[in-house]
């Protein structure tokens, strides 16, 4: 007993001061009193707004699915997924260059410039998406009787959604260019899922039909009044840090900066949709529906890359335009470390659980289950490398970025083609995981050739060593 004694009173002592330690830690990173910690603080507030927005998301997709049947959840799934594209696409890529030229402009205090970057962001976003969304509502109502009918009429409401969706994105990057995780993330990814929830069940109350339909007008609502919001928050914000002054407007030199930022992002949008697109020309909108359940359930743990990336996006730029190349790489490694274990920590989980997580949406969603393993492999491996796109197009590598995203893109398109009539779901998750593997070997190779970082969880490991 008194050795038990003895030990346990040297061993107290040890223990209040790992304790002591972890908590001086904790608040040096809730007061961020350096850039390191500031990072670090932006990528907890991203990573927790992710969370409880994958909470709310899959609530929403399970309660839709189950009120809604397999069929009209696959129609609903179907139209939603184009809103994604084509509201990413059209906003032009701007949000990308709100991320890469506010800092830049901020550190010059070039404030004329970065009010003229503002309005023309959104006044080009809102046009651009308006002209496509009624450009897409011309060719369906067009190809009338070439559409399956129960794809019409979601599809031209969805459409009007769009611009607002746009307009969300835009915002978005504006938010994160400026570190305001709160504005960028919070509308988009909490307020618009609890809108669509609760304006589903309003309608379920009512007795309205629960179709894809339905479901639809309750997403343009959610959209449009998010959008509202986020704006006047970016707004106000704006105008309480900037006041009123000059404005110097450069559109057609902003235009060219975001035009491969645009094939970016349309590449990357494609690599993550091309699967349930291509799906649902060959499956019905019940196997569609059971593939994108499988496919959402495994992309939970994309969320820690997007969250990393958002919280360093800003300060990679910055540290560029101050020339402070060694604080950039370890910037860039602690990045890569950020993403990779929460990652491999989340699919782990997520797949000891995937079978009761289907079961939720319905019974017959089980038999998707594989697809969440083989999806599984190819978001490990782009999480090897950390939020590499983010990073290359933050240091001014933007062209190989998106020579890279569209070969990606263009090699799972071709896989999906070839291996969904033979192999249907499965051919689906193989040509993305395969996609997700390519993408991440050449972004590895671009970041250890032209950057001369090496961006890798393995790299990460050797530099703490």
């Amino acid at each position: 007993m008194a050795v038990n004694s003895s030990v346990e009173a040297a061993t107290a002592p040890a223990m209040r001061a790992r304790w002591r330690m972890a908590w001086n830690a904790f608040a040096g990173i809730v007061r961020a009193k350096d850039e390191r910690a500031l990072a670090q603080r932006n990528a907890a507030f991203a990573f927790l707004v992710r969370v409880a927005s994958a909470g709310l998301l899959y609530l929403s997709q399970v309660v839709l699915a189950r009120w809604m049947g397999s069929h009209e959840y696959g129609i609903y799934v179907f139209v939603w997924t184009w809103v994604v594209v084509l509201g990413g696409v059209s906003n032009l890529g701007m949000p990308v260059v709100m991320m890469r030229m506010m800092p830049e402009y901020l550190v010059r205090a070039d404030h004329a410039r970065l009010r003229g970057l503002l309005r023309f962001g959104q006044r080009s976003t809102l046009l651009s998406s308006s002209i496509i969304a009624a450009l897409g509502m011309v060719l369906v109502w067009g190809l009338g009787t070439h559409v399956n009918s129960h794809y019409v009429l979601p599809a031209l409401l969805a459409l009007v959604c769009m611009p607002m969706f746009a307009m969300s994105e835009m915002l978005d990057g504006i938010g994160r260019s400026r570190g305001w995780m709160s504005v960028a993330l919070l509308p988009p990814y909490v307020l618009r899922p609890t809108l669509l929830l609760v304006l589903m069940a309003i309608a379920y109350a009512a007795g309205a039909p629960m179709d894809a339909s339905t479901a639809v007008t309750a997403a343009i609502g959610a959209t449009w009044v998010t959008a509202l919001v986020q704006w006047l928050l970016v707004t106000l914000a704006f105008k309480s840090e900037l006041g009123t002054g000059a404005t110097t407007s450069e559109g057609t030199a902003w235009l060219r900066a975001a035009l491969p930022l645009l094939v970016v992002s349309f590449a990357d949008l494609t690599l993550q949709n091309a699967d349930v697109l291509i799906l649902s020309a060959f499956l019905t909108p019940a196997e569609v529906g059971m593939y994108f359940a499988a496919a959402k359930t495994m992309s939970l743990i994309s969320f820690v890359h997007y969250a990393v990336g958002s919280a360093v996006a800003n300060r990679l730029s910055s540290l560029r335009a101050q020339g402070d190349e060694a604080g950039l790489v370890r910037l860039v490694q602690d990045a890569v470390a950020w993403t990779f274990w929460p990652s491999l920590i989340g699919a782990i989980a997520i797949l000891a659980l995937g079978k009761p997580l289907l079961w939720l949406f319905s019974p017959n969603f089980v038999q998707a289950y594989p697809v969440m393993a083989v999806l599984a492999a190819g978001l490990l491996v782009r999480a090897s490398v950390g939020p590499a796109e983010t990073v290359l197009n933050m240091l001014g590598a933007q062209r190989m970025t998106a020579a890279i995203l569209v070969a990606s893109a263009t090699v799972g398109v071709g896989l999906a083609l070839l291996l969904v009539p033979r192999l249907g779901m499965m051919g689906g998750a193989a040509a993305t995981s395969a996609a997700y593997m390519f993408a991440a070997g050449m972004n590895y190779v671009v970041a250890r050739r032209r950057l001369k970082i090496g961006m890798s969880i393995v790299d990460a490991l050797l530099r703490r060593s």
